[in-house]
């Protein structure tokens, strides 16, 4: 029989290479968009698509519009749902980030409640549901950050894209107490790294390699550790949780813990003197006196910078099955797209 998933998000940084991969699987697709008029957003999966004849469908949908979601749910198999704002670039943390993300996943997973086909939904978090700063590793008194955690630090206030991932995750496990139509299994990714499918992206990630190759940080950068994971492997995962009827729970996907000198040390010895990298660690009480430059506020970088980083990806393994890329390829074949585009 023939499956059919809804993507939410397909369009993005991390939903194109999932679409791409379901496809070449042999699944029939589907992708929301908020305006069919507006190709450039959806151009390249309609790229993709000529080499899967009538397996890709586009449907108009809405985050925020209640019941939107619902045609595009009946009839389909499973719903990987991964629509979400991923910036760090906002007026209003409520309305930019917070409501888009609690709402929008309570539109989808109603849908997947009213549908009468859905039995799975693999949803989208990330580890800043899991923790907020790194200081909460300390505070903790854990050495690593594992599945049971969730972040407690986090506000509207204070790191509110973590805190939109962390409200929205929690509402979706809400929901799925609520029902007993499908089951769901949560997908926790670190910072997604890796080339993009999209040329329309403006995905977080691809920023933050673009200002360090563009020598933002060229004067010296934070000691600020971040969980990284290639894209591809977040989109094998997303497949993974899908196909395996075992699977459940949640999911931390993190490759390797590192620094930005770290990943500029990768891109040099991949890109030797091309581009102005760090070469050292700032101090932190100079992070204090420039930290706005790069929109750090006194309290992120007081329980962020100089504070290290621990994840246990083992359930991701075991479990799921999935294999990571190396750090210095995912960063080796961004930085190559980005330099060749």
């Amino acid at each position: 029989m023939e499956k059919v998933i809804l993507v939410t998000g397909g369009t993005g940084y991390l939903g194109s290479w999932v679409v791409q991969k379901l496809l070449s699987k042999g699944y029939s697709v589907r992708v929301p968009v908020r305006n069919k008029q507006n190709k450039d957003k959806y151009s390249h999966l309609l790229e993709l698509a000529k080499d899967y004849p009538d397996k890709l469908s586009l449907f108009e949908a809405d985050l925020l519009s209640s019941g939107s979601f619902d045609d595009a749910a009946e009839g389909a198999h499973a719903i990987i749902h991964m629509a979400s704002p991923f910036t760090l670039r906002f007026k209003d943390a409520e309305k930019d980030l917070i409501l888009p993300a609690v709402n929008g996943t309570r539109n989808v997973l109603n849908a997947a409640s009213k549908s009468s086909t859905v039995k799975k939904v693999v949803l989208t978090s990330s580890v800043a549901a899991v923790h907020g700063d790194n200081i909460d590793l300390k505070n903790l008194g854990v050495d690593e950050f594992t599945e049971e955690h969730f972040n407690f630090s986090s506000s509207a206030k204070h790191q509110p894209y973590s805190f939109s991932k962390v409200m929205a995750e929690k509402e979706a496990w809400t929901l799925h107490n609520q029902q007993k139509r499908w089951k769901m299994v949560v997908i926790n990714p670190s910072l997604v790294m890796g080339p993009s499918i999209s040329k329309q992206s403006n995905s977080e990630s691809l920023k933050i390699m673009e200002d360090l190759i563009a020598g933002k940080f060229s004067f010296g950068a934070p000691d600020l550790q971040f969980g990284f994971v290639d894209v591809r492997d977040v989109a094998d995962a997303h497949i993974l949780a899908l196909e395996n009827d075992n699977a459940e729970g949640r999911h931390i996907l993190v490759s390797r813990v590192a620094n930005f000198i770290e990943l500029a040390n990768t891109i040099e010895e991949n890109f030797p003197q091309k581009f102005k990298l760090p070469r050292k660690t700032s101090p932190k009480v100079l992070m204090y006196l420039v930290g706005w430059i790069f929109g750090l506020s006194p309290k992120f970088i007081s329980r962020n910078v100089g504070h290290s980083l621990k994840f246990n990806n083992a359930k991701s393994i075991n479990n799921l099955g999935l294999k990571y890329t190396p750090l210095e390829a995912t960063i080796r074949d961004m930085v190559n797209q980005m330099v060749s585009s």
